[in-house]
């Protein structure tokens, strides 16, 4: 059975990207390729809501995942705020929702009328409850860049080439 690690973190930098990368290390996927997949969770995998991914495999490899991410610029009025949330049927297969933006009250509102939509759309399908979703948050700063993500990591990494 695959596991889907739930990992998050939020990071400061000097740029946009290099907060998004210590918001990455903070999850511990910042060594990888990220893959951006959509937001189906196959029947076989079992999730782990873990905070920071265990150690998947070799520096430069290429890794498998659903992805929330917002940066905010320095100065800016309101945080960064990342989530991510699921669903299963009852058989095993499910879906993610993304959302991010500054209010996490509206982040978690988006999360549950998407995962309310995807199963509509799916309505052949016998669902679960949605789980909690993960929702984090990092503050404004005056004179860097914060960014909040929240990672689904399908298994573990694999080769580039």
């Amino acid at each position: 059975m695959t596991t889907v690690s739930i990992v998050w973190g939020t990071g400061t930098g000097p740029t946009s990207t290099a907060s998004y990368d210590t918001a990455l290390a903070a999850a511990n996927v910042h060594n990888y390729n990220l893959v951006t997949v959509s937001s189906v969770l196959p029947a076989a995998a079992q999730i782990d809501v873990c905070g920071d991914a265990p150690p998947l495999g070799a520096m430069g490899n290429r890794l498998t995942v659903v992805q929330s991410r917002t940066t905010r610029q320095p100065g800016a009025d309101a945080p960064a705020v990342a989530g991510l949330g699921w669903a299963r049927t009852a058989d095993g297969p499910g879906i993610f929702y993304e959302a991010g933006g500054s209010d996490p009250d509206r982040v978690a509102e988006e999360i549950t009328v998407g995962l309310e939509h995807g199963r509509a759309l799916r309505s052949e399908r016998r669902w679960e409850a949605a789980a909690e979703p993960r929702i984090v948050s990092e503050p404004p700063a005056a004179d860097v860049y914060v960014t909040a993500v929240v990672l689904g990591v399908y298994g573990r990494s694999r080769p580039m080439f």
